[in-house]
């Protein structure tokens, strides 16, 4: 008992160590992805442009092009790893990823039906209509998704895990199909900007995206950890968290719409980007434990910081070509994902 009382990994305080060592390193992430390119900068020139004292040049290079992309990468995979974390609580199994389950498909077939039919074009009467078109469709789209993976995978209350991803494959090619035939139909305009939803990639960062997003990600952002002990008590099942007050209808229906409105608004700016809902959430447990409390801002701070450094290696490793963020996750996340289910296998036979 003396071992325990003085280790210091601790489980009442691993997690805030945890933490606070990821937000150093979303920093470094940040500085690192602001300074990176074909014009490197210092941390003293980037400290000196967002004081307000740096040199003109530096200035409209950080605040006009780098800046809005970093922003727009970390806090993409930040609401990536947070929503993973809620879909991973919320069906009470390790698998589930905005990308695996379809719900990334969803949105990116939303998104690609409102480019091919010129739906935002429609809306150029309406205030911010056509820069808001395309995550309201990509809402729509991953909401739709979201519902019918979770109507498949239920089952007397709970979520079989192999019809889970089944749906999700089932979903996936579903979307794929359609998508298939959307771009048969596109103009080379559209084709061009479809590459980007096949791809994902954050090069269209701007202040003005980010300013469209923002509600649809802040709503996730403040929403989700608010379920954190609801879903804690959920991991019990479901009939036991009733009988501990939870309202366990009213919170599957807050997580799914606000994963699908993050997810969409996502997936509308950066296109399908894999993996990292998957890959976050898990970094943070096996570091942390599985309390929701501390996973939801740890899966934000890790998803995010893998996001950032992705999309310096995507600008950097080819200069002056860039590799699309998706590729590069995927290549870290297919590995990852083999390990989990392998992971789980041996977990079943035992």
């Amino acid at each position: 008992m003396a071992s325990q009382r003085f280790h210091p990994l601790h489980w009442r305080t691993r997690p805030v160590w945890v933490l606070a060592v990821l937000v150093a390193i979303s920093v470094v992430a940040l500085f690192w992805s602001i300074g990176s390119g074909p014009v490197p900068l210092t941390w003293g020139e980037i400290a000196h442009a967002l004081s307000g004292s740096g040199s003109e040049q530096a200035s409209a290079l950080i605040w006009k092009l780098r800046l809005p992309r970093a922003v727009l990468a970390f806090v993409a995979g930040g609401v990536l790893g947070l929503c993973g974390a809620a879909l991973q609580g919320l069906f009470r199994n390790p698998l589930a990823d905005p990308g695996l389950i379809g719900i990334s498909a969803g949105g990116t077939l939303g998104a690609v039906t409102a480019i091919v039919t010129g739906f935002p074009v429609l809306l150029e009467g309406i205030p911010r209509g056509p820069l808001l078109a395309l995550p309201l469709a990509a809402f729509t789209g991953a909401l739709l998704a979201t519902a019918a993976v979770y109507r498949i995978a239920a089952w007397h209350g709970r979520i079989q895990v192999a019809t889970l991803l089944l749906a999700g494959v089932a979903v996936n090619a579903i979307a794929g199909s359609m998508i298939g035939w959307l771009t048969f139909i596109a103009t080379d305009g559209q084709l061009r900007d479809l590459t980007f939803w096949s791809l994902g990639s954050v090069g269209g960062a701007s202040w003005e995206n980010l300013a469209a997003c923002a509600p649809f990600l802040l709503g996730a952002m403040l929403i989700l950890p608010r379920h954190a002990r609801a879903l804690n008590a959920m991991a019990l099942g479901e009939a036991n968290a009733r009988h501990m007050g939870v309202a366990v209808e009213r919170v599957k229906r807050a997580i799914v719409l606000s994963t699908a409105l993050a997810i969409g608004a996502v997936v509308a700016f950066t296109g399908a980007i894999g993996f990292v809902g998957l890959i976050g959430p898990h970094l943070f447990r096996l570091a942390a434990g599985p309390d929701h409390r501390w996973v939801f801002p740890g899966a934000f701070f890790t998803g995010g910081s893998l996001l950032a450094v992705a999309d310096v290696i995507a600008r950097t490793v080819v200069a002056p070509a860039e590799i699309p963020v998706g590729i590069i996750v995927a290549t870290v996340g297919a590995p990852f994902f083999l390990f989990l289910l392998l992971k789980e296998k041996r977990r079943g036979a035992a």
